[in-house]
């Protein structure tokens, strides 16, 4: 149950990102804005590892065999952001965030098909039900389902995050700080050398700062809490507990926001709680075929 609430976490802290970055795309270029949002979480989280080095497990820490999987995480992490904020860029937030559910199919299909991680059918239906709560809490009107090239580029983001997390969770066994931290300082240096090869410029500082503490909050704790989940529910698990992520940014914007929760919102919460009850339920049966 540790792990149900590190992945709740993760999805808790990732539930800022949109809004957040939909705004501050009004002051920074998109590749510019994905490489400073994984340098605010390699740079956080990297100075929590350096004052937690005392403690550090040198057993814990990356080695030679875990270098390929290092090397997919960092060139995925490169790409998803950029996709993702080009396509933010030009399109609906509800829009994006409808579709930005896919990385739940991807991350499954993945873990299935290519690393042959077990997927229940208790899990295949929680997937299905928490999918379809955050498609009808995203969900405006018909022309939200439209295809476009930034639709495209937000599936193109799903589809990597879902390679990514199946890469992660073949060393989420390995030192969760030292992860977060390469694959933030890896992943956003790459994103801006290509931000300064396109002709991007640095914004103001304060704008920087601001992106910064956003990577740090919606990426550096997010995906701290979510390979913690990793290691113990499987990439597949952890991504349906991730999948409320729509379901608290409605939350967040209710509370801080005053925005008025609707019908569809409640419709779309009875169909949440179905599906976390199928996966909570195969976490405890799968606990307890273990023990």
């Amino acid at each position: 149950m540790k792990a149900v609430f590190f992945a709740i976490s993760a999805a808790v802290f990732y539930a800022v990102n949109m809004p957040c970055s939909k705004t501050l795309l009004n002051h920074v270029s998109s590749t510019m804005m994905a490489g400073l949002l994984y340098c605010g979480a390699g740079i956080g989280i990297g100075i929590i590892f350096i004052l937690n080095s005392s403690e550090t497990n040198k057993n814990n820490l990356l080695s030679k065999s875990d270098i390929p999987y290092v090397i997919g995480m960092i060139v995925l992490d490169i790409l998803a952001p950029i996709f993702l904020m080009y396509g933010l860029l030009h399109t609906t937030s509800a829009n994006a965030s409808l579709l930005n559910n896919f990385e739940i199919v991807a991350t499954t299909i993945i873990a299935s098909l290519i690393f042959k991680e077990s997927v229940s059918h208790k899990l295949l239906i929680a997937i299905v039900l928490i999918t379809i709560s955050s498609a009808i809490l995203s969900f405006e009107d018909i022309s939200c389902l439209k295809f476009s090239w930034s639709s495209a580029f937000i599936l193109l983001a799903t589809i990597c995050w879902g390679f990514e997390n199946n890469c992660t969770r073949k060393i989420s066994d390995k030192n969760t700080y030292q992860i977060v931290t390469l694959k933030g300082i890896c992943s956003g240096l790459g994103s801006l050398i290509i931000a300064a090869i396109i002709g991007e410029r640095l914004p103001h500082l304060k704008y920087i700062f601001l992106v910064l503490l956003l990577g740090f909050i919606a990426y550096g704790l997010s995906i701290f809490f979510y390979i913690k989940a990793q290691n113990v529910l499987g990439a597949a698990k952890t991504s349906a507990y991730y999948a409320i992520a729509p379901f608290v940014g409605s939350v967040l914007s209710f509370v801080f926001l005053k925005e008025k929760l609707s019908f569809q919102y409640f419709i779309a919460l009875l169909f949440m709680i179905a599906g976390s009850i199928f996966a909570t339920a195969d976490t405890l049966v799968t606990k307890a075929k273990e023990s």
